[in-house]
């Protein structure tokens, strides 16, 4: 038996709400766990090497970013959703970290460990 779209549904979405694409398999949701665990352990590892100090706040939060980009984007679906979702999670969390980089770098807060 076949399903068919009635006038009710969603644009672009079946009789049973399913959206008209495929999520990534199970294997690529394990790739994604592996690859955010390898991030979390680099972002503990450069706590410990001192020649990183300088740019250690920086060097963190590229790791985060990356690390909410990768969380948002699959576990959250957002790769499979329109654009302007995806934009409407990552605009924002480009400003805060800009602004906290800025008042950061006004503090003087990026020297962890006194020189």
């Amino acid at each position: 038996m076949s399903e068919r779209a009635s006038a009710s549904d969603p644009p672009g979405r079946g009789a049973d709400g399913a959206a008209g694409h495929a999520h990534a398999s199970v294997g690529t949701y394990l790739k994604v766990a592996a690859i955010l665990t390898v991030v979390t352990a680099l972002e503990v590892s450069v706590l410990y090497i001192r020649a990183l100090t300088p740019i250690l706040v920086p060097l963190l939060l590229v790791l985060s970013a990356g690390k909410f980009a990768l969380v948002v984007m699959f576990f959250m679906h957002l790769r499979y959703d329109p654009r302007a979702l995806t934009t409407l999670f990552t605009g924002p969390l480009l400003i805060a970290t800009g602004l906290a980089v800025a008042v950061m770098t006004l503090s003087g807060a990026f020297l962890i460990f006194g020189r």
